[in-house]
């Protein structure tokens, strides 16, 4: 089964990041796309603009965040792209660049993606 994980962009790659996929919509302050050795950018997987702003990284709605979240990735045929990603490389990294690592949209991403490898 693939091996998917979640990290920072700002943090450095490494080998062991497999296939690197910024899962962002927006493009990370401070990253010159030159230097974010990324493999793909997944706009698409992203919170709607509605969402990431109603959501705002406020602790306090990240249970209905999350709910809201899954339901758009639903019908996403991102998720599909990130699936095959993982298949195709085995190790699959998606990339986020919110401060905040126990309140964010990769987190969600994540589960969902390990969710649909099962």
């Amino acid at each position: 089964m693939p091996s998917v994980h979640i990290k920072r962009i700002y943090d450095p790659a490494e080998k062991t990041d497999g296939f690197r996929v910024l899962v962002d919509r927006l493009w990370p302050r401070g990253i010159k796309k030159e230097e974010a050795e990324l493999d793909a950018w997944a706009k698409n997987a992203a919170p709607s603009p509605e969402l990431r702003k109603w959501f705002n990284h406020d602790p306090e709605k990240w249970t209905e965040f999350s709910k809201k979240y899954k339901a758009e990735l639903k019908d996403n045929e991102a998720l599909s792209d990130l699936l095959r990603y993982a298949e195709e490389n085995k190790i699959l990294t998606l990339l986020y660049a919110a401060k905040d690592e126990k309140h964010n949209h990769a987190l969600v991403l994540l589960d969902v993606v390990k969710k649909k490898l099962k």
